[in-house]
């Protein structure tokens, strides 16, 4: 039979100037022979891996996008490396591949052809939010973004608060940026008061913020959120 190359998901930061904080040495050393990369955005990757200082020259690797756009039809084309013994690398924007990311699609192919995957550690902003929170870590449902209008995020949030009080689930889930105070303002006229909510923003950055409270306590204390990465938590008694 012949041999394959393996698949490596690989991390990246999730808060600007931390690679050295958050890049292990395992991580750097595992790169050094890869080529070939998957990724989200190719300069955003090409930049990560410069940072990294492991390639005498960034322009001898070979790169190819792999996002939410990538049909399944693309993959035997994307993954031949793979299949002529060469490893692949693939790259989120942020944090760890196939983890609210688009590489799982690559991975799952991976395992249909029988190709070796290997996760290497480093940051998921999810579950270092989930540490720091102090909600269930046993029990704990990732949900992506809430709806941009008004009347469903608050729909949205209350059908959520009710499985996590019948469950006793941690209900996790990001906003973009720019709008993080919106959703603090629907998280805190939908949630009931003794509701426990924790925000973390821009978690391992130099302005990393994590605190956790009772939505009575958030509504006496004074907030306005950076446009930084961020993510919410809640758990309801």
């Amino acid at each position: 039979m012949k041999a394959t190359g393996k698949l490596y998901l690989i991390p990246t930061v999730i808060a600007d100037n931390t690679t050295n904080k958050v890049i292990s040495t395992y991580v750097r050393e595992t790169l050094k022979p890869i080529r070939f990369f998957l990724v989200e955005d190719i300069r955003t990757a090409r930049r990560f891996l410069s940072s990294l200082s492991i390639f005498e020259n960034i322009e001898q690797l070979y790169f190819n996008t792999l996002d939410k756009n990538t049909a399944e039809a693309d993959l035997p084309q994307l993954m031949s490396p793979l299949l002529k013994g060469k490893p692949i690398g693939i790259i989120s924007e942020s944090g760890c591949p196939g983890v609210a990311d688009p590489g799982a699609l690559a991975v799952r192919y991976a395992h249909q052809k029988g190709i070796s995957v290997e996760p290497l550690v480093g940051p998921s902003s999810i579950l270092l939010a989930l540490m720091a929170s102090g909600l269930n870590g046993q029990r704990f449902s990732f949900n992506g973004y809430l709806p941009v209008e008004a009347q469903e995020a608050t729909q949205a949030i209350k059908k959520l608060e009710g499985e996590s009080r019948a469950k006793n689930q941690t209900q996790i889930f990001i906003e973009t940026p720019y709008r993080n105070n919106s959703l603090v303002s629907h998280l805190l006229k939908s949630l009931n008061d003794e509701t426990l909510l924790c925000i973390a923003v821009n978690i391992t950055g130099e302005s990393e913020m994590i605190k956790t409270q009772t939505i009575k306590a958030w509504k006496n204390t004074e907030i306005t959120l950076p446009r930084q990465p961020a993510l919410f938590l809640f758990l309801a008694f």
